[in-house]
């Protein structure tokens, strides 16, 4: 689809062309979350309620959105969260993604269920010195000799850093999905995946599948056959965030899979200023979930996120317009998120704290 006639002016709109685009099984796959989306929906409403209070006439010459990021200056703080099974929703599927976000110097998370391979994606973006960061991210499948040849692979492709996500032992209890009797079209499929062992059943919880599920100790183990960075993806507690400081992890990421696995599990912008509270700046924070705006961007930094992922922005924006569409919603972010700086009175990201928002009572600052 072209991007003229009318361009789309925000990241929503490419939601909205994307539901016209997609067919139901693919919509539901992308556009869902859990069970009644009490999650999906919160998301969205916890950025939308918190309130900036912008200084005036501050200094703003020279000022720039970089940031600091395990040992690299990127240019803005926007990376593209791990999605599965991209060629579903456009035929240039993860590779499309990752030319965009190279195009734009965002950062890429390819996820372990990509339907690209990761060789693949990376041949075609990892020379380019103008690119973000490029992350694998890692589900443990429960056989460490299977993991770790696909660690293996990803060192060998350049990948630059692990994100082990931690919040979906199994999958929430998706009611859009299965309402549309949601299935992999014939041509897609997890690739990295092929040949893994069936997973174990039997036992009371969750019909066994808690047997192969990731521990403490599968992260211990982790970051001791690998020299990359590793991050955690999926905290939402204060307490697991101390966990995985003392098992040596270089990062966070604050999430809550999207709303897509545990339904009222609490929205990211309360989870945030928490964990960053618990770590202290030990480790870099980054966070998801319901970013749609620029402004949710300037608030996550100001409350104490490094940067920050988006998932469904994009990858509905890939279905609409492949690469081209996911490297013009990456512009309108970066475009609302220079606005939102300027007239905050931020002249760098550094400047966002949590003075820069409204705290009133019973505000998200200072919710339980």
């Amino acid at each position: 689809m072209s991007l003229g006639a009318p361009a789309p002016v925000c990241v929503d709109d490419y939601e909205a062309r994307a539901c016209e685009t997609l067919d139901p099984n693919a919509w539901a796959y992308f556009a869902g979350g859990a069970a009644d989306e009490p999650t999906l929906r919160a998301n969205r409403e916890a950025w939308n309620a918190l309130w900036l209070q912008p200084r005036v006439l501050r200094p703003l010459a020279h000022g720039h959105t970089r940031v600091e990021l395990l040992g690299r200056t990127l240019a803005h703080p926007l990376l593209l969260a791990p999605v599965a099974y991209q060629r579903m929703a456009h035929p240039q599927g993860e590779l499309g993604s990752a030319l965009a976000a190279s195009a734009q110097g965002a950062g890429l998370v390819l996820s372990t269920q990509s339907s690209t391979p990761l060789e693949e994606v990376a041949r075609a973006v990892r020379d380019d010195t103008q690119r973000g960061p490029l992350w694998f991210q890692l589900y443990l499948q429960g056989d460490r000799g299977l993991d770790l040849a696909l660690i293996r692979r990803a060192e060998a492709a350049g990948f630059e850093a692990l994100v082990l996500t931690v919040d979906a032992p199994v999958h929430g209890a998706r009611d859009r999905e299965r309402r549309a009797g949601f299935r992999l079209p014939a041509d897609v499929s997890a690739v990295h995946l092929h040949g893994a062992p069936p997973l174990p059943h039997g036992g009371e919880l969750c019909g066994g599948l808690l047997q192969a599920a990731t521990q403490w100790d599968y992260v211990a183990w982790l970051r001791g056959v690998t020299r990359l960075p590793l991050l955690l993806k999926g905290v939402l507690h204060a307490d697991d965030a101390r966990l995985a400081l003392a098992q040596g992890v270089d990062g966070l990421i604050v999430s809550n899979h999207g709303g897509r696995t545990l339904d009222t599990a609490l929205p990211t912008a309360w989870a945030l200023p928490r964990i960053a509270d618990a770590v202290g700046g030990a480790v870099p924070l980054l966070v998801d979930g319901g970013i749609r705006r620029g402004t949710d961007v300037l608030k996550a930094v100001a409350l104490g996120a490094r940067a920050v992922l988006i998932g469904r922005p994009y990858v509905l924006a890939l279905a609409v317009a492949g690469a081209q569409g996911v490297a013009h919603a990456l512009r309108l972010l970066r475009d609302e998120l220079e606005i939102a700086m300027a007239l905050a009175g931020c002249a760098t990201l550094a400047d966002a704290r949590r003075e820069l928002l409204f705290e009133r009572p019973g505000s998200l600052l200072g919710a339980p």
